[in-house]
């Protein structure tokens, strides 16, 4: 079977400017932080983002890379708004679908399953449909005549996923406490990358934890990225929790002074200014 290893940078090159990605992870939770700072340095722009968001969308936001963004919130958990895409949002810099997290899920569902949309009960009597009038709902077919939200499926072109481990066929590997959906936005998206902390024989990934923390198939993932560190700041239970002070750092910084600071040059250079060993 192919060998799928490739650096951050390989990854990201692959992406083009008006790309619908899709970012895995959960707030500050797990995200592919090593691969957003290598889209970051590529320059690639005008994307629509699927996100349940954190400092993805706030990087990506606050650099004008984001067009359009469809999430149900962005925060950074600890810290409950993520300020820089607040900053982004306030200035109009960017088109948001706000919907409920229910919703981005079956949304992804309905991509997975290569269906037009799928129905679901969440947003109904909500705002979530005055602010979205390009929602519809249905009625159920059968006897009990329900309304439900007919969520467009969410195509993804890319999917961008950070887990603990993969082996080079693309197999990835989550040991935390939660999957965070990471297998369906590779099975809702034309290409996969996965970054993993640890690259592995197929076999290890068999003893490191039961078959359900699997999740992630090789034929669904295009490319494997080795990144010691690369959830960071956010955590990636159980090998390292959120990096809460320099979250604040991120949170409390003007943009163009944190991305001078920490973001003018590779993961090498970045890791080495947040005093950060792989």
């Amino acid at each position: 079977m192919p060998d799928k290893t490739m650096t951050a940078d390989e990854a990201v090159s692959r992406l083009r400017d008006g790309m619908t990605v899709g970012i895995g992870g959960w707030g500050s939770r797990r995200k592919p932080m090593a691969l957003i700072r290598a889209m970051l340095r590529s320059g690639v722009t005008g994307l629509t983002v699927v996100s349940y968001g954190g400092p993805d969308v706030g990087m990506l936001a606050a650099a004008g890379r984001i067009r359009r963004l469809v999430a149900p919130f962005a925060t950074l958990d600890s810290i409950p708004l993520e300020p820089h895409f607040r900053a982004a949002r306030e200035r109009g810099e960017l088109d948001l679908m706000e919907v409920d997290e229910a919703m981005l899920l079956w949304g992804l569902r309905a991509a997975a399953n290569r269906m037009p949309f799928l129905p679901v009960r969440a947003g109904l009597g909500s705002d979530v449909m005055r602010v979205n009038p390009g929602l519809r709902t249905v009625t159920s077919p059968y006897d009990d005549g329900e309304t439900f939200v007919a969520m467009p499926a969410l195509r993804l072109d890319a999917a961008l996923v950070h887990v603990n481990r993969a082996d080079r066929r693309g197999n990835g590997q989550y040991l935390g406490p939660d999957p965070y959906f990471d297998d369906l936005f590779c099975e809702a998206a034309d290409t996969a990358y996965v970054s993993c902390e640890r690259i592995v024989d197929t076999a290890e990934l068999a003893k490191g934890g039961p078959p359900q923390s699997l999740l992630v198939k090789r034929h669904r993932v295009t490319g494997v990225i080795e990144a010691p560190g690369g959830a960071h700041f956010t955590s990636c239970a159980p090998d390292y929790g959120r990096d809460e002070e320099f979250q604040r750092t991120y949170a409390t910084t003007p943009w163009p002074e944190f991305a001078a600071r920490y973001l003018g040059g590779d993961e090498q250079t970045y890791r080495a200014a947040v005093g950060r060993r792989p």
